[in-house]
């Protein structure tokens, strides 16, 4: 078990012109362009307010873009084809045509969107399914030689919160994971980042487990993103609303770190930065 904890801290990815040594950890901003996303729906619709918000990420320090143009709360339906890249992609050209260094990537599960998000210069797909909603999205990524993010999620996300049950929750998520991590190596991916996917598909307790036992998914030999920004289980806990969950998550990120995440998935940038900076120091020391 060491020698595996080992070996994933020595892993290095080139994504675009940077190397991403996952001994250090990394943060990606969230670039929600929905009228509906669980915590700030609406508000980068527009598309200036939208490429405007990502530049001032990037300005604070965020390693990754993630660029979503379909909610995936729970309760949250499917938009189309169609109404996906109208958001997205005007988006990621603005962007590109302002920080061309930039690293973007594209929160769909769409093999089409991701398709055209790689060919404006995304560089990541993050995929909430783990390829499992639209297969061919393994093709693509192969093909633009781009990385791919696996996630675990139970159902859907319009079904995913009605009473989900696991007999291990920690067990089925690795098998889960590790699966479609076989399925993307077989399509010859070779960088690859897993996520236990928070609050897709668990309740409070399971969330907690995942948080507690992060450590194992190491084991993958993969590095592991985690997204625990805002979540509604932290307002479950604290009775706190939405928008005044950033101390506590910034609380779990430290603890996700210290567990074994490399990659924090934020709406936050700013704490997170700062967080990871100082986890950065300190294991270097």
């Amino acid at each position: 078990m060491i020698d595996s904890f080992q070996e994933t801290d020595t892993i290095k990815y080139k994504i675009g012109k940077n190397v991403f040594d996952f001994k250090f950890a990394y943060v990606m901003g969230i670039l929600n362009i929905t009228p509906d996303s669980f915590s700030d729906g609406g508000k980068f619709l527009d598309r200036k307010k939208a490429v405007d918000y990502a530049i001032e990420m990037i300005d604070l320090g965020a390693d990754i873009i993630d660029i979503g143009g379909e909610s995936t709360r729970p309760g949250s339906v499917p938009v189309s084809e169609f109404e996906e890249i109208e958001r997205v992609i005007p988006v990621i050209n603005e962007i590109i045509g302002l920080r061309p260094h930039a690293i973007l990537s594209i929160d769909t599960t769409k093999s089409r969107i991701a398709n055209e998000a790689l060919n404006s210069g995304a560089l990541i797909v993050n995929d909430i399914s783990g390829g499992i909603f639209d297969p061919e999205i393994f093709s693509i990524v192969r093909d633009f030689d781009a990385t791919i993010v696996l996630m675990h999620i139970k159902g859907n996300p319009k079904t995913m919160q009605l009473s989900p049950e696991y007999s291990d929750v920690i067990s089925e998520i690795y098998s889960y994971l590790f699966q479609q991590s076989v399925v993307a190596s077989e399509h010859g991916i070779e960088k690859i980042i897993i996520d236990p996917g928070i609050g897709f598909g668990k309740n409070l307790e399971h969330n907690l487990t995942i948080i507690n036992r992060l450590d194992e998914l190491k084991l993958l030999n993969y590095p592991v993103l985690i997204g625990l920004s805002r979540k509604s289980f932290i307002g479950n806990i604290l009775n706190l609303p939405v928008e005044e969950r950033d101390d506590a998550t910034n609380s779990l990120n430290t603890l996700a770190l210290c567990k074994g995440a490399r990659i924090i998935r934020t709406h936050d940038v700013k704490k997170a930065v700062q967080t990871c900076k100082m986890f950065n120091k300190i294991i270097s020391a």
